[in-house]
């Protein structure tokens, strides 16, 4: 068997199995976070869950089976590990981004639902005061 290919396959899997790893991970952990930023509406917060795992998992299986071709011919074991450190690395390095993105555009949305709650009165207005004439 091409060692060519046994790279495809050892990539393919690993990738795969980082990628739902991740996921899941941060679906898990990231639920409650989305709760508080959508002021505890859990249903909101399952369903955008839910969307922004599918979205992860399109981006970054998209790139996964993107970044697969390979243009040199692996000769030895030595390219074997050579070849699955750049790709696993370059895949390690985009599922970051992809978190880090995640976590600055949801942290942006909590920001902005904190601020919006900061402007509302703690106590309805009871009553209307005339201005002075001195004032």
């Amino acid at each position: 068997m091409d060692l060519t290919v046994v790279a495809y396959v050892i990539y393919l899997l690993i990738s795969v199995a980082l990628t739902v790893w991740v996921a899941r991970t941060l679906s898990h952990n990231g639920r409650i976070f989305l709760a508080d930023v959508l002021h505890g509406n859990e249903k909101l917060a399952d369903a955008v869950n839910h969307l922004l795992v599918v979205g992860f998992y399109l981006v970054n299986l998209g790139f996964v089976a993107l970044y697969l071709n390979q243009d040199d011919e692996i000769a030895d074991a030595r390219g074997v590990f050579e070849a699955l450190s750049t790709k696993l690395g370059v895949v390690l390095l985009v599922l970051g981004a992809m978190h880090l993105g995640n976590v600055y555009v949801l942290n942006k949305i909590r920001r902005r639902g904190l601020m919006e709650r900061e402007q509302l009165p703690p106590v309805p207005p009871q009553g209307w005061v005339a201005p002075t004439a001195g004032a």
